[in-house]
C-alpha cells in the first residue's frame, strides 16, 4: 500500500465530508491565517477535480490560479470569491462579539 501525503489525506477528507471543509475554512478565516487559507483551498481544488477544473469553474486563468494557490500567493477579492463561489461557497461577513 502507497502512503498519501497530507494533502492527499485532507482532499479525501474533504470529498467524505464537505461540511468539514466548510468548518475549517472558517476557522482558518476566523483566525486569519492567509497561509493556511491557501493551503486549505489547495486541498479542496484537489478533492472536487483539481486546480484545472476549479478555474474553468471559476473562470481564472489555470497558470494563475496555481499561482494565486501557492504559498506566495496573495489573491485579490475577485480571484477568492471566484475560487469559493466554484466550490459551492461563499464569503461573509458577521457581526463579532464583544469580550
Amino acid at each position: 500500500m502507497r502512503d498519501r501525503t497530507h494533502d492527499e489525506a485532507m482532499a479525501e477528507l474533504f470529498k467524505q465530508d464537505p461540511s468539514y471543509a466548510l468548518e475549517l475554512l472558517n476557522s482558518i478565516l476566523e483566525d486569519g491565517e492567509q497561509g493556511e487559507l491557501l493551503i486549505a483551498l489547495r486541498q479542496m481544488a484537489k478533492a472536487f477535480g483539481g486546480v484545472q477544473s476549479l478555474a474553468e469553474k471559476a473562470n481564472l486563468n489555470p497558470t494563475q490560479l496555481y499561482r494565486t494557490l501557492s504559498e506566495q500567493g496573495n489573491p485579490e477579492l475577485h480571484s477568492l470569491s471566484a475560487i469559493l463561489k466554484a466550490l459551492g461557497l461563499r464569503l461573509a461577513v458577521e457581526r463579532v462579539r464583544a469580550a
